[in-house]
């Protein structure tokens, strides 16, 4: 938690710095993305969240981690591969609502490889992943992440939707305005690339998405686009920034009806008691 707390400190001092040197550069507003789990009633997309992590997955993870993130949380009620029952030919006994024996994310975690140890000779080694470990970075720390990235460092993305106000429509805006020129007297440092909904105009991650760069099994070739890409990617880092939101809203629905049928006997238990008192 320190880390994180330090690496935002660190982001907003070079953005406040970085907005000093450039002047009276103004973002463009943000765009709206109309979001499915916006509002009172919003949901997250399951169809969206599991197209959102193949797209950090194949894209965004190169260089972005999600530490707080394991891969059972992908399993979880709510979560893009949570069953409420086991596919046909899966193992009588086994409970596929648990996420530890979710066979999706059983066999997703196994793809990747993480350090453990250390073993009976004081070693540490590797070993494929479980449900029970944590997404690995891309990076084995910060010096390596900084050498890879000309010097910047990529924020972690598993609370990057709560730590960025407008978080939501700050990411879609970001990923969908690059292409722009920039207008005329900007200076635009080498090493550095226009947006225009950046606190400062410049940032040093390129372009990340581009059309038909991720295969969707479940959409035609029209859907593989930018616009597609980022909303479905947004999708996935809002749930990871706040997977019981569904369950939250739920609750708070109940409470108010709750509240709601409870003024109504409060109230008509005072009509009948005093129903026979002058006042």
């Amino acid at each position: 938690m320190i880390r994180i707390l330090a690496i935002a400190c660190a982001a907003i001092f070079s953005a406040s710095a970085a907005s000093a040197a450039e002047g009276t550069f103004e973002h463009k507003p943000y765009k709206h993305g109309h979001w499915h789990f916006s509002g009172v009633f919003g949901s997250y997309d399951k169809d969206a969240l599991q197209r959102g992590f193949q797209v950090y997955r194949e894209v965004c993870a190169s260089c972005h981690g999600m530490e707080l993130v394991s891969f059972r949380n992908l399993a979880q009620p709510g979560g893009p591969f949570y069953l409420e029952k086991c596919p046909e030919g899966a193992p009588a006994n086994l409970d596929c609502s648990n996420p530890n024996d979710n066979p999706i994310v059983k066999a997703l975690a196994a793809e990747y490889q993480v350090t453990d140890g250390p073993d009976d000779y004081g070693d540490m080694f590797q070993r494929p992943a479980t449900p029970a470990d944590r997404i690995p970075s891309p990076f084995a720390n910060e010096q390596q992440a900084r050498a890879a990235n000309g010097g910047a460092l990529p924020p972690d993305m598993s609370l990057l939707v709560k730590a960025r106000h407008h978080g939501p429509d700050y990411i879609y805006s970001l990923l969908t305005g690059y292409g722009e020129e920039p207008k005329e007297g900007f200076e635009l440092q080498a090493g550095l690339y226009y947006n225009p909904y950046f606190a400062t105009g410049t940032l040093a991650m390129a372009q990340p998405l581009y059309d038909g760069m991720v295969d969707y099994k479940d959409m035609d070739e029209t859907g593989e686009t930018v616009e597609q890409y980022s909303k479905d990617v947004v999708e996935f880092l809002t749930w990871a920034a706040e997977p019981k939101m569904e369950v939250r809203k739920q609750m708070g629905f109940m409470v108010v009806a709750y509240l709601l049928l409870f003024t109504g006997i409060l109230y008509w238990s005072y009509r009948k008691v005093w129903a026979n008192v002058e006042h």
